[in-house]
Order: C-alpha cells, then sequence, then structure tokens
C-alpha cells in the first residue's frame, strides 16, 4: 500500500533535524523533517526558518529535497548570529519554525547552452537549479567560486549535473581564475550560450552580472535580501528591477539581472550590519559567561573551588 504524508509523518517530529554534516570550514549540511515542504518545493524556490523562539526570521534556499523521505536539505555559511545559532544544532534537534516553499520557482526551460554560477553557500541551491536544467535537456556549464580554496565543496556532485564544471577561487590554490566573473566572460565571448543563472552571495552576483551584460544574454539571478514574513505583507525585501518596486518573496526571487539596480541592493544589504555585528557580539559574550558559570557550577560541585 501506497505511504501518505500523514502516514509518513506519524510518529515523527516536524522540523527535527535528521543529519548534520561539515561540508567544509564553516558550511554546514542539515537534513530536516519536512514532508509537506517537501512534497512541494522546486528548484528556485526558499525555506524562511527560526532557529528558536527568540530568533530572527530568515530567508533560506533548499539544497536538495526527498518527496519520499519528507525531508529538505539546507546549506548554509555560519556568518551572523542566527547561521552561528543554527550550526551549533545537532541531529536530533528541532528548528522552532519552518516555512514553505516560498517564493516563485526558478525558470527551467530547454534552451541550449546555459551556464550556472554559483558562490559560497549558493552552490547548495545552484546544484539543485543545474540538475533540473540538465534533465531538461540543456548542455550545463557551472562555474563554482570560493574565497578559499578550502571552502569549495560537492565539487563531485556538481561534476554529475554539468558537462563542464570550471572552479574559482580567490587563493588561486584550486582553478584557473580567482573570481568567477573572469571565467564567464571567457566562455561567454568563446560560445553561444542561451541563458546565466547565478545563485548566491548579492556581490558575487552583482559582479557576474556587469560581467554578462555586454553579451546580450539573458541572467537570471535568485535575491535573497532582508526578509521578515516572506508572503508580501513586510515590504522588508523590495528590490528596484527595471525601475520597478518588486517583492522578492513573491515575485522573485528569480529576477533579470540585467534589470536589477545593484547599487541600491547592495546598499539595503549593508542597512544593518553594526546591528548585527552588535547582536553578534552580545550572544558570544552571553554565551561565554554562560559557558563559565557552568564550569564554576560543576567545580563547586567537585569541591574544586572555593566559595566566597
Amino acid at each position: 500500500m501506497e505511504e501518505t504524508d500523514c502516514e509518513r509523518s506519524v510518529g515523527s517530529v516536524p522540523n527535527e533535524i535528521l543529519r548534520k554534516e561539515t561540508l567544509a570550514p564553516g558550511f554546514t549540511l542539515m537534513e530536516i523533517r519536512a514532508p509537506e515542504i517537501a512534497e512541494k518545493i522546486l528548484p528556485g524556490q526558499f525555506m524562511i526558518l527560526r532557529v528558536d523562539e527568540a530568533g530572527e526570521r530568515i530567508p533560506m534556499s533548499a539544497a536538495d529535497w526527498d518527496r519520499e523521505k519528507g525531508t529538505v536539505t539546507l546549506v548554509f555559511q555560519e556568518l551572523g548570529l542566527s547561521t552561528k545559532k543554527l550550526g551549533l544544532l545537532s541531529a536530533g534537534d528541532n528548528i522552532a519554525n519552518l516555512a514553505g516553499p516560498l517564493g516563485r520557482p526558478a525558470e527551467v526551460g530547454k534552451y541550449g547552452t546555459v551556464v550556472v554560477v554559483s558562490g559560497c553557500f549558493g552552490t547548495g541551491p545552484g546544484r539543485a537549479l543545474a540538475e533540473a536544467l540538465k534533465e531538461a535537456g540543456n548542455r550545463v556549464i557551472y562555474i563554482v567560486e570560493a574565497l578559499w580554496s578550502e571552502s569549495l565543496f560537492w565539487l563531485d556532485r556538481l561534476e554529475e549535473v554539468s558537462d563542464e564544471l570550471i572552479v574559482a577561487s580567490g587563493d588561486r590554490a584550486a582553478g584557473t581564475a580567482r573570481w568567477a566573473k573572469d571565467p564567464l566572460k571567457e566562455v561567454l565571448a568563446s560560445e553561444e550560450v542561451d541563458r546565466v543563472y547565478l545563485v548566491g552571495c548579492t556581490f558575487m552576483m552583482m559582479s557576474c552580472s556587469r560581467a554578462a551584460a555586454p553579451s546580450g544574454v539573458e541572467t537570471r539571478v535568485s535575491l535573497m535580501p532582508i526578509m521578515i514574513d516572506g508572503t508580501g505583507m513586510c515590504g522588508a525585501c523590495r528590490v528596484n528591477v527595471g525601475g520597478q518596486t518588486l517583492l522578492a518573496c513573491v515575485e522573485g526571487p528569480d529576477f533579470d539581472g540585467r534589470l536589477v539596480d545593484w547599487d541600491e541592493l547592495m546598499d539595503r544589504a549593508r542597512g544593518y550590519l553594526k546591528e548585527e555585528e552588535r547582536a553578534l557580539d552580545l550572544w558570544e559574550i552571553d554565551d561565554w559567561h554562560q559557558v563559565r558559570y557552568r564550569d564554576r557550577t560543576a567545580e563547586r560541585k567537585r569541591g574544586g573551588a572555593r566559595r566566597c
């Protein structure tokens, strides 16, 4: 008898972390039980999660999903407070909230030759997108960028979903170039490309989009600005595309990179940097004090610390 979603979730815990894996320094994979999301999610869509009840809501693209198992997989970089707190969780722990799938799926069709460029945390969803484009009958050239060669991961999985894999690393210890925009220019100049897809940090997408602009090739970008509700009500994720104000959460996150006002987007992305750094500093100080308190309490219980 075929297993239903209800039967699959009986006895299970929603948002439970089933698997955790370190992919590279600072980069973590988590497979999470979320059968309703896994059943519907498509390449290019994202989720919004909260690590705990006091946490902020952060958007995160899906790197993979398994409809049979009812799981979704996240690949994230531990940079700010929320991702560092998320990285402290282990298999068996639960994420407070996980909502999705959200946003519009990426445009996937048979175009001919496509180039997918990803960097940092974008390699997870970039691989899923490349796989869908390959299955649609395209020739896929994949360019992956990392600031340090030790931050590269999944190169074997990227080779499986591409016809050609090009690696770039900022330290020049791996690949043929420092930044993805350089091999992208070379590919666009040497052969006929029908579409370019960019997935990853905003700066990389901006530089690659501008590098591709002279070729006139349609360039799709997956934008992840600051988001709160993810349903179009708050307006925090507004972006300027072709002179129009659009909401990335419901009208994106996939947009034509040639029309994005990158300067405005970068300014908005930097808007809360000081507050984010302050929140992380306060959390780390509080966490240090809590660790010291636990250590001292344990010492006292062992009789190893003098009471004042």
